[in-house]
């Protein structure tokens, strides 16, 4: 039988930890009757370390899902040992195909203590940094748009004449929505038309000292550029597929 006060810890816990994450985070119980979306969500959980590990020998039973506005989401689950405290991973989007994961590190989970406001900082500091980082991958693998870092937006010119950026911050997509970037909600990514060429240069010049303020830089980049060595974004640490087993997600 399943501990009703095991559930309750897990779901205040996420309660408190979302509203201490940057941004708007919601959270979602589910519960171990919620089998059919336990079984989706463990297959969607992109990690092949820790939370990997515990899967393998504890499928999920229950799990509180954090939901940001732009599609980011976190897992968190109980750990099953000795020590207090849970696992929380990343979730791999459902509107990416697999192969835009390819090449692209997991941004594997970590281990939480139990006091929430502890592990908002860790889980800001650490997880969603990297999180951040493999989705702007994953999504430049899938669409050509250079990735952007935590604190440099990269804008890329595309052929027809429009600009297109992935940030990895939800400060800067709601900046870049503000002055008329449109995001995609296939691919997340962010794109501003040269319909009105001075519109667009205006909006432009108006985003930096904004981003400025977060502590955040832009470039302004065309696709060609990716292969200059003075422009080209950090390289991407490479994780063949072959290294992945069947019992561990594909991603």
């Amino acid at each position: 039988m399943h501990d009703h006060d095991t559930s309750e810890r897990l779901a205040s816990f996420a309660d408190i930890l979302a509203g201490e994450l940057p941004g708007t985070w919601t959270s979602t119980h589910l519960s171990p009757e919620e089998k059919d979306d336990l079984i989706e969500l463990a297959e969607r959980i992109w990690d092949l370390d820790l939370v990997a590990a515990s899967l393998a020998e504890h499928p999920l039973q229950q799990a509180a899902v954090l939901s940001r506005p732009d599609g980011a989401q976190l897992v968190l689950l109980d750990r099953h040992d000795d020590r207090h405290g849970f696992f929380i991973a990343t979730v791999a989007p459902r509107d990416l195909p697999d192969e835009a994961y390819r090449g692209v590190p997991e941004p594997n989970g970590i281990a939480l203590t139990d006091d929430p406001f502890l592990s908002a900082e860790r889980v800001t500091d650490d997880l969603l940094a990297r999180y951040g980082r493999a989705l702007a991958q994953a999504r430049h693998a899938l669409t050509g748009v250079q990735p952007s870092q935590p604190d440099l937006v990269v804008l890329t010119w595309q052929p027809d004449g429009s600009v297109a950026t992935v940030p990895v911050d939800d400060r800067v997509g709601a900046i870049l929505v503000a002055h008329g970037f449109v995001q995609d909600p296939q691919d997340g990514v962010y794109r501003l038309n040269g319909d009105d060429t001075q519109a667009q240069a205006r909006a432009l010049r108006e985003i930096g000292p904004q981003l400025d303020t977060l502590g955040i830089g832009t470039a302004l980049r065309h696709p060609a550029s990716r292969t200059s060595p003075t422009s080209a974004p950090a390289s991407i640490p490479s994780a063949p597929a072959g290294t992945r087993t069947p019992a561990t997600r594909t991603r």
